[in-house]
This record gives C-alpha cells, sequence and structure tokens, in this order.
C-alpha cells in the first residue's frame, strides 16, 4: 500500500478532507498524518508523497522534508525550491515570463544583527536614493517582506515620510517597495499541480476569513484566460504543486502580485463551502498520482549522478 503523509500545523479541516477523500478512493493509496521525531541519517521515509503545511515555520521538518527526498518521496512543494524562493526573485523571474507586475525594488536592510559591523558593509551604497526610488515606482506604493506571508509587515505609504516611518520599522527585515496598483477587479487563482487553476473573486480589503465571501464580480472571457494562463505559467517556473497567485487587474490588465504561498490557507471557513470541495479534491487527484509514479519516475537532482558512480 502506498502512503501519502500530511505535515500539518493547526490546520484541521483541510488535512481531514482531504485525509478522508484519499482513502475513500480505494486507489491503494493510504493517507495519514505524518509522524516524526529524530532522524538517523541512514533513516528511510515511510512516504511516497509528503504534504507540506508548517515546514515554513519549523526548521526541525525543513531538515525532515530535504533528507526525505534522498530516499524519493515527493514533497510537495518541492523543499528546496521552498526554501530558495524569496518575493522579489519571483518577481523578476515573472517579469522575464512576459507577465504584468508592479514596478518593484528591493531595498537594502535598516538594521543588522551585532555581529556585522559597518567594515562588513563595504559594498553598500550609502544612503539610500529614495527619491530616485519614489520618482521610479510612484506614491501611494506597497512597502513588504521579500519573504513571508499571512500579510505580515505589509504597509501602504503614501508619501516619502511615511515610507521612512515603517522603513525604520522593519529592523533586520529585508523589505520591497512595489506599485501600489488601484484594481477595478481582484482575483486569487488556486493552483494545483502546475496545471490545474481555478479563479476565484477574493477582495484582500475585507476581514482574513471574509475575502472570498460577497464577492461578485464578472471577467471578461478572454481575460480570464489570460489570467488562467498567467497563473499556470508561473507556477511551472516557480516548480509549486500547490500555491495561489493573486492578480490585481486594472484598466484590463492582470498584474500577478503575489504568488509565493507554497503552504495557502486551504481552511474550509476561508475558502467556504463553494471553493473548498475543489481543492480537496484536486489535492486528493494530485497525491495519488503522485504516489504512483514515484515508484517508477523519482525526481532529479543533482547527487542523483553522482550516487550512480
Amino acid at each position: 500500500m502506498l502512503k501519502v503523509g500530511l505535515l500539518v500545523g493547526r490546520e484541521r479541516s483541510f488535512p481531514n478532507a482531504l485525509i478522508e477523500e484519499v482513502n475513500k478512493r480505494n486507489e491503494g493509496v493510504v493517507a495519514e498524518y505524518v509522524k516524526v521525531g529524530e532522524i538517523a541519517s541512514n533513516a528511510t521515509c515511510p512516504y511516497q508523497v509528503i504534504v507540506d503545511r508548517i515546514s515554513h515555520e519549523v526548521a526541525f521538518y525543513q531538515t525532515y522534508l530535504k533528507t526525505a527526498t534522498l530516499n524519493g518521496t515527493v514533497v510537495i512543494n518541492n523543499p528546496f525550491w521552498r526554501m530558495a524562493d524569496d518575493k522579489f526573485f519571483g518577481t523578476a523571474l515573472v517579469e522575464k515570463l512576459a507577465i504584468a507586475i508592479p514596478k518593484t525594488v528591493v531595498l537594502p536592510m535598516h538594521s543588522y544583527p551585532e555581529s556585522i559591523v559597518s567594515e562588513s558593509l563595504i559594498n553598500l551604497k550609502f544612503p539610500v536614493e529614495w527619491e530616485n526610488i519614489i520618482d521610479y515606482i510612484g506614491l501611494p506604493a506597497i512597502l513588504k517582506p521579500h519573504w513571508g506571508g499571512g500579510w505580515k509587515a505589509v504597509n501602504k505609504v503614501h508619501s516619502l515620510e511615511e515610507l521612512l516611518l515603517y522603513y525604520d520599522k522593519s529592523e533586520q527585515l529585508c523589505m520591497m517597495l512595489q506599485e501600489y496598483i488601484d484594481w477595478q477587479q481582484y482575483v486569487r487563482c488556486i493552483c494545483i499541480g502546475k496545471k490545474e487553476s481555478l479563479i476565484t473573486n477574493w477582495d484582500p480589503s475585507k476581514p482574513h476569513f471574509e475575502r472570498y465571501s460577497g464577492v461578485d464580480q464578472n471577467l471578461d472571457p478572454i481575460l480570464t484566460e489570460r489570467i488562467r494562463q498567467d497563473a499556470i505559467k508561473i507556477n511551472e517556473a516557480l516548480g509549486y504543486d500547490m500555491n495561489t497567485v493573486e492578480f490585481a487587474i486594472r484598466d484590463g490588465v492582470p498584474y500577478a502580485i503575489d504568488f509565493m504561498n507554497s503552504a495557502p490557507d486551504f481552511d474550509l471557513t476561508s475558502l467556504t463551502e463553494k471553493y473548498f470541495p475543489w481543492v480537496v479534491n484536486k489535492m486528493a487527484t494530485l497525491v495519488i498520482e503522485s504516489a504512483k509514479q514515484a515508484i517508477n519516475k523519482q525526481p532529479e537532482y543533482r547527487w542523483n549522478e553522482l550516487m550512480k558512480m
């Protein structure tokens, strides 16, 4: 029997539903919660697939998942890419894919650990050319960390003074300043397996658990297809099998705003009954197919060739 393991945090509605859906299909694949303690370097992994929902917050899980791949376990999402990714690199990558993005600048950090002294920073230009940055980005703008989620330390700034205020508060976070897109419509694409993309009506201005609710908008069919293709292209480039991609639509142009959500909020309370069943169904199909493929086709990493020697 092939096994799928779920590595989770506090959430329960999505992982419980996924486990139930996989198990009731009776396709020779069983799903369960991962149980892991100390790990020996020569340990094997009992799972063909692990769905990672929490390693971004638990360093031990990151090491566990990377080591599991040595045994051929498929981890969703790929732990090496997820840990290497950041929002600014992703923005630059998406721009090279000819997908519309807001104008974006990454900024030197405001503060550094005590172990880093001024002599260690001789390569940095100083002072920051704030006027030139604002001339390029425009105001208002969005100041946010180059890595992370949950809308933490994200602020809309309307002036240089306000920008400097929040920049000073960012301390050791690496921040990026992004053009504010004054959107007429906003959508979030739920992307599964690099090929499935569900375009949902979503309003970031609402409270967290209400963003999928009560949003009624109609998209032009041509615009809808462009958004769908852009979302798939982004996930293919990023290597994500489980992600959400947000587009702010201004004057008919969909701007990719946020697309680094390797453990997106799939809670029933957030998705509502309108979207939750689709996510559970598509994720169940993905993990079952991945478990079956893992037996015959292992993921390719640099060490695969080395271990053949």
